[in-house]
């Protein structure tokens, strides 16, 4: 079992079919699932009573057998279901669960709420008269808990497909998470989310979740040249550049040095600043990875130093002002590369390389296939794609990042991951964990060089 794997309701359909062809049959896996959801929820019920909302299909049977479980817990136990069963395993559920069910909430008490009405792979909306039970249903009781998915969401996209649908203190996964689960405006919608596991196999080409990285200490025999140097080719604009740097000093690469115009300000002691001309500087055979775009500009004179970036890259990261510029043909080949775009820069890549895509997961893919780089895709449900087709789902991060700056820190994370020797599909899941962490580490109201101030605290937490 692969337990950070993100499916597809489709993906997940054929996992569940694998099951049944090794010979478990349906009323089996629906046991397994929703005993272990029922043993979430007798832990967060605590003995009070709980009310159980069952649709039609197998969420509506697993309602079923959670009531029959906490029943036989010791929690009084109200099952309510507009519609009868519609799939034999559903119907079984409903023959075990062998206790009064009601059509309607009226009469309905309990303290705790189960949304089992409709799980994973729904596509359009509740009707209104599903809807207002839902919410009735939700508004009547002080927790609420959602089994695999809350009813309404949709499946691959964390769409939510009715207004004014009820938020849950507690989502329950059955066997896989769903791309709902990372996706918004859904997510928002699920409080605490917990997977329950159901034996369901490894799916080759699924989506992973960015977990928290495993990051090795320096050998004992490191210098700063085994550990990475990092160039960053600055521009008009030396903020951006020094906060990239900034957190690149504390991501783990040895060295880090700033590529900067003649007339640059004067820099910090510890960043090592090189006024030569970028195609001088650039050719420094001992530099592993470069960084280019924050405070780049983007008049013809920053056009040139992109140029120069692009034709000495042995790995490079481009961000910002750079993503604007870049155009197809620009790009080396062989260099690994890695573009960390957020939504508007992103759909001006998707714009210059004649990709689309209904949304920032699909679009990220279709620009990684088309330009050979792997594609960071910024935002509050950040995205890892890669050309092969490979994609991780960022978890969710503190909202205080959406100030301006921190994505010149993520981006100077990412280049210190691969100066220090990480791959760029790698280095862009570890710089997303990390960025998190280290938000959650500044607490509330940060600015960008506070949040970079805490990533050696978010590195100490991965090793």
């Amino acid at each position: 079992m692969s337990r950070g794997q993100v499916l597809t309701a489709a993906q997940m359909r054929a996992a569940e079919q694998a099951l049944f062809d090794a010979g478990v049959s349906v009323t089996e896996l629906m046991e397994t699932a929703a005993g272990g959801a029922a043993e979430w929820i007798r832990r967060v019920a605590a003995g009070r009573p709980v009310t159980v909302l069952c649709g039609p299909g197998n969420n509506g049977g697993d309602g079923y057998v959670i009531g029959r479980l906490l029943r036989e817990a010791g929690n009084a136990v109200a099952v309510i279901a507009p519609l009868a069963p519609a799939t034999e395993a559903a119907a079984e559920a409903r023959r075990r669960w062998n206790g009064p069910v009601a059509g309607t909430r009226e009469g309905a008490v309990g303290d705790v709420f189960v949304d089992c009405l409709f799980g994973s792979g729904l596509t359009r909306p509740l009707s209104a008269a599903h809807a207002a039970l839902l919410r009735d249903l939700a508004a009547a009781h002080r927790f609420r808990v959602a089994v695999d998915l809350p009813s309404g969401v949709a499946t691959d996209s964390g769409a939510v497909l009715n207004e004014g649908l009820p938020a849950f203190d507690l989502t329950l996964a059955l066997g896989a998470w769903k791309f709902a689960h990372w996706s918004l405006p859904g997510r928002a919608l699920m409080g605490q989310m917990r997977l329950v596991p159901i034996g369901i196999a490894p799916v080759q080409g699924a989506a992973q979740l960015v977990e928290r990285p495993r990051i090795a200490a320096p050998a004992a025999d490191s210098h700063k040249y085994h550990r990475g140097l990092l160039a960053i080719l600055a521009g008009a604009m030396p903020g951006a550049s020094l906060l990239a740097a900034a957190a690149a000093q504390r991501a783990g690469a040895g060295y880090v040095k700033l590529l900067a115009p003649a007339a640059y300000p004067r820099t910090p002691p510890d960043v090592v600043t090189d006024t030569a001309p970028p195609c001088d500087a650039l050719a420094d055979p001992r530099i592993a990875a470069m960084l280019v775009g924050p405070g780049l500009g983007r008049d013809e004179a920053a056009r040139e130093r992109l140029e120069a970036a692009l034709h000495h890259a042995r790995a490079l990261v481009i961000d910002a002002d750079a993503l604007m510029l870049l155009r197809p043909g620009m790009l080396p080949t062989g260099a690994p590369i890695l573009a960390t775009p957020h939504d508007g820069e992103l759909a001006t890549l998707c714009a210059s390389f004649g990709v689309a895509g209904e949304g920032r997961r699909d679009r990220a893919l279709a620009l990684a296939r088309a330009s050979g780089m792997v594609v960071l895709a910024k935002g509050p449900d950040s995205c890892v794609a890669a050309p092969d087709g490979r994609l991780a789902l960022g978890p969710p991060a503190p909202s205080w990042l959406s100030v301006a700056g921190t994505g010149d820190v993520l981006a100077g994370i990412a280049a210190s991951r691969i100066a220090a020797g990480t791959g760029p599909f790698t280095a862009a899941c570890e710089a997303l964990w990390l960025h998190g962490e280290a938000a959650r580490r500044a607490g509330p109201a940060f600015t960008p060089s506070q949040l970079a101030e805490r990533v050696p605290e978010a590195l100490a937490a991965a090793l």
